[in-house]
Parts: structure tokens; sequence; C-alpha cells
């Protein structure tokens, strides 16, 4: 066991970081046509996500009792803060660049940072303290919701009354909420475990093959959430261009017939347009590769309009 740490947390960790690379997974290759484009919002994948989320952030709560065991360790906390925050911000601009309408200006490595300033007071609290500010953010949401916080500088705290277009959404409201029952589970837990980490009665060890590879996994967790999504999105794109996936245009011809004939056009001329589309966007690959939904939808009317012109 590495000194200072509980083994079977960073395994913990570990098999919440495989979690997130087969959710990412699954919501990769429906972006880019190889599963249903549903699929992600689908309510198993959803709650699945949002399983994963709750794992991160109460390990996280669990860790920070651990790291400040005997004291507070301030050095550490603000380099572990630091380090947070930088990765965060790294995040919300990556995801600028391939989703400038969607990109993540608060999602779980922002929501860490925060609820982790938040917990400090509470480090220096009973368990039941803890517990009790965790449910409050769990459940505050319910009854503290109000338009006044709809303003895009406040949308991060989680009280708004609407949801923002944005990949990773995770608010103070309720997701704190996780971090702080964290928090107090491990504030619990340390009597039990021994004040030091592989004192007294320590968590039972992980057998097998899973004792060395899921606490590697926990314990590299930030660069693998990091490095794991570019390596996806740069394989698949590849692949959309090699093996370009199996398109099913009935649904896209059918609303785009609908769009037309709103705007005044007539059956058939919208029909031939609208075929005309879903083959050149297929044949052409137009759309391989692109992950922004405005550059999709300008590159559809792009064809469309050249369909339009050539009376086809």
């Amino acid at each position: 066991m590495i000194e200072g740490r509980w083994q079977a947390l960073d395994a913990a960790r570990g098999i919440a970081v495989l979690a997130m690379v087969v959710f990412h997974v699954i919501w990769d290759l429906a972006h880019f046509g190889y599963a249903p484009a549903n699929l992600p919002w689908s309510a198993p994948v959803k709650i699945f996500g949002h399983s994963i989320a709750f794992a991160f952030l109460f390990i996280a709560g669990v860790a920070l009792v651990l790291a400040n065991r005997d004291h507070m360790r301030w050095p550490a906390f603000w380099r572990r803060f630091a380090l947070i925050g930088a990765a965060a911000a790294l995040v919300t601009a990556g995801t600028y660049a391939l989703f400038p309408h969607a990109y993540v200006f608060f999602g779980i490595l922002h929501c860490i940072a925060v609820a982790s300033l938040i917990a400090v007071p509470l480090l220096f609290a009973p368990w039941p303290v803890a517990f009790a500010c965790g449910a409050f953010f769990l459940l505050g949401g319910e009854f503290f919701t109000s338009s006044a916080f709809n303003s895009d500088w406040l949308q991060w705290i989680g009280l708004s009354t609407s949801e923002p277009m944005t990949q990773d959404w995770r608010p103070l409201f309720p997701w704190a909420g996780a971090l702080l029952l964290g928090v107090a589970a491990g504030k619990l837990a340390l009597p039990v475990y021994g004040t030091r980490a592989g004192a007294g009665a320590s968590p039972p060890p992980i057998s097998g093959g899973a004792r060395t590879w899921l606490p590697f996994l926990g314990r590299h967790s930030l660069l693998i959430y990091l490095a794991h999504q570019p390596a996806l999105f740069a394989l698949l794109t590849g692949l959309s261009f090699l093996i370009p996936p199996a398109v099913d245009a009935t649904e896209f011809v059918a609303s785009c017939e609908a769009r037309c004939m709103e705007d005044g056009g007539e059956g058939k001329i919208c029909h031939d347009a609208c075929q005309c589309t879903a083959r050149e966007a297929i044949r052409s690959k137009a759309l391989a590769g692109v992950t922004d939904e405005i550059e999709r939808g300008r590159r559809i009317n792009e064809i469309a309009q050249r369909c339009v012109a050539n009376g086809r």
C-alpha cells in the first residue's frame, strides 16, 4: 500500500475511471453516427453518467478528509486546488474550440474545485454537520430555484429555472452535495479504519490483478480524464473518414421536407431537394469529423442551396 493512501479508495476511483471511459465511448459513438443519436440521452445512459459523476465527487470528498486527517495541510490543499482549477480551465478551452456554442463552463472539475473550498470548514466539524450540508446541496434546488439565477454569471450555482447548453453540467446544486457527503463518510470512517492509512483496522486489501492496475488508474484519474476524450475523438474522426457510419436519412428527409413546406415550398420540389441534400452530404462526407452543431447546420444549408440551384 502506498504510504498515506487507502488503496481501496484508489481502486474505487479506478473503477469510476473505467466507467467514465465506457460512458464517453457510448457518447462519442452516438455523436459520430455509429450508434443511435439519442442513445446518450436515454434514461439508462443518463443514470449511468450521473452515477459516475456522483462517485467521483463522493470519492473526492473522502480523499479530502484522508489528505488532511491529522491537521490541515494547506500547501498540499492549494496545490491540489490549483491543479484541478488548471485542468478545469483546460477543459473549458478545449471544449470551446470544439463546441463553441455548448462548451463546458462548469463541469465536474469546476464543481470539485469550488466544492472543495466549501468543504474546508467541514473538515473541522463533526460528520453530521458535513452530512447535513451535503443533504442541503442535494435537495436545496427543489426549494430555492428562481429565475433570478438565470443570468449567465449565476447559472453555475444550479438554482436557475433553465439549463444551459453545455457538454458537461455539474452545478453546485445539487452536485456539491455529493462531495460533502463524501466528507461526512470520510470523517465517519476515520475512527473505524485508523487515523493513518495502513494503521489499525485498515480497509480490506484489493486481491488479484486488480491490486495493482485499479489503484494505478485511480491515482492517475485526472490525467486519464484529460487525455481520453481527445484520444477517442481523434480515433473516431479518422474512422469516420475511412469507414463512414451507415446513415439512415429517412428521418432527416422527413423533417427537411416538413420545414421546406412550412416555408412555402412545393411538395415535389421539397422532396427532391431534401433527398439530394441527404445524398450529397453522405457522398461528399461533408459532415465527417464536424463536431459543432452550428457548423453542421451551415454545411447542410450550403448543400441544400446547391441542390435547389441545380434543380435536383
